[in-house]
């Protein structure tokens, strides 16, 4: 699938932001309760990860340390209360406000990683951060709004981003140690769990919904979380989480081109201009970053 050990990781990423690009409006589609989706999405990407377990990798899970065990556990609950707090926020708040708040996870994952990970930034990388996010704030820039129901959905997208970014900073503390399929299948399973007892406690109900969300669970357990969030998981292992964040940045594009077509979602002038921004200061940051390690391995099929 790649040509280049080095380049893998990044090839990788670059095909998840694609597919996870095409979540906030999956989602805005379903008439579920936010975390009923997000259980759903999950609960879908378990059931087709099974086999796999059970063929190839039902022997690993015996020599998982119980600190990994903790870590994933804690990524898993992190991911789970950032589906359900950012699902949530598209009932308040336009795709292209939502997303871009979401996406603002350099300015959480660089302190994560300074206080973590004792990882240092170059100037240059640092100032493609400072532009990337600034391209991410002008890209939906028309949509906010600063009162009612529509700030509630922006405030619940910007907790939503500090869930992912634990969710990433726990998930790189164990995958350097756990092959992909394990790893995702633990997270993916507590998060599932979480958002069960979530679901039981708020008593939403299981089962009572039209067949169209149905197929809308199973997308999003295709697409952007076994074709998007897996690939992530695998690319986290070579790359730091300062590096997917910044390009997870590319998602408001890719989200607001498909709440255009689909759900009619103007696209503003400055959104294209907060593109722009976005790629150019993605090309910055990334280029400033050099690996820190080489990989030791290879896992060919993410």
């Amino acid at each position: 699938m790649f040509t280049n050990q080095h380049t893998k990781p990044y090839l990788a990423i670059m095909i998840a932001i694609l597919f996870i690009s095409t979540s906030a409006v999956i989602v805005k589609l379903a008439s579920a309760p936010a975390a009923v989706i997000a259980m759903y999405r999950l609960a879908f990407a378990i059931l087709i990860m099974v086999p796999i377990v059970i063929r190839n990798y039902r022997g690993s899970f015996r020599h998982i340390k119980k600190s990994d065990w903790g870590f994933g556990s804690l990524a898993g609950i992190s991911l789970a209360f950032h589906f359900i707090l950012w699902f949530e926020s598209l009932n308040y708040t336009s795709v292209a406000s939502s997303v871009v708040l979401v996406t603002l996870q350099p300015l959480f994952a660089f302190i994560g990683t300074y206080l973590f990970f004792k990882e240092k930034l170059t100037l240059l990388a640092i100032a493609g951060g400072v532009t990337a996010v600034a391209g991410s704030i002008v890209i939906s820039w028309g949509d906010f709004r600063i009162s009612g129901m529509a700030l509630w959905g922006d405030l619940l997208a910007l907790t939503a981003c500090a869930m992912v970014t634990g969710y990433l900073l726990f998930g790189q503390n164990i995958r350097k140690r756990l092959d992909l399929i394990p790893y995702t299948f633990i997270v993916y399973g507590i998060a599932a769990l979480t958002l069960v007892i979530y679901n039981l406690v708020l008593r939403y109900p299981f089962f009572s919904y039209p067949g169209s969300d149905w197929g809308y669970f199973l997308l999003l357990a295709i697409f952007p979380t076994l074709l998007g969030h897996s690939l992530l998981n695998w690319a986290v292992k070579w790359v730091s989480v300062n590096v997917i964040s910044m390009s997870i940045l590319f998602e408001p594009i890719g989200a607001s081109i498909l709440a255009y077509f689909i759900l009619g979602e103007t696209l503003h002038v400055m959104q294209w201009i907060g593109g722009g921004v976005i790629i150019t200061g993605l090309y910055l940051f990334i280029r400033s970053y050099a690996y820190k390690r080489k990989p030791k391995n290879s896992e060919a099929h993410p």
